[in-house]
């Protein structure tokens, strides 16, 4: 990878992450593209965001913690929702 391409993207950090799993989950609740929710794509980045809540359990600080309780609130109640549409 040359520098300009490493220089475009900021440093990735467990928020940055977290964001980006989630991001992916409502795009696809949204059915970005095709129109239509994907709930499997969407299910499986809620099981990312919940085995990372597992897995880092004690480990972060506050605010991340925060954050990630509550995208993984918005998320599940989306899905719900995106359930009840289809």
């Amino acid at each position: 990878m040359d520098t300009t391409s490493q220089q475009s993207f900021p440093k990735l950090d467990f928020t940055t992450f977290i964001l980006s799993v989630s991001s992916a989950s409502f795009m696809a609740l949204q059915g970005e593209g095709t129109g239509k929710p994907d709930l499997l794509l969407a299910r499986q980045n809620i099981d990312l965001l919940e085995l990372m809540h597992e897995k880092t359990r004690g480990n972060l600080n506050p605010e991340e913690s925060k954050l990630l309780e509550q995208l993984l609130f918005e998320v599940r109640i989306k899905f719900v929702e995106a359930q009840g549409r289809t």
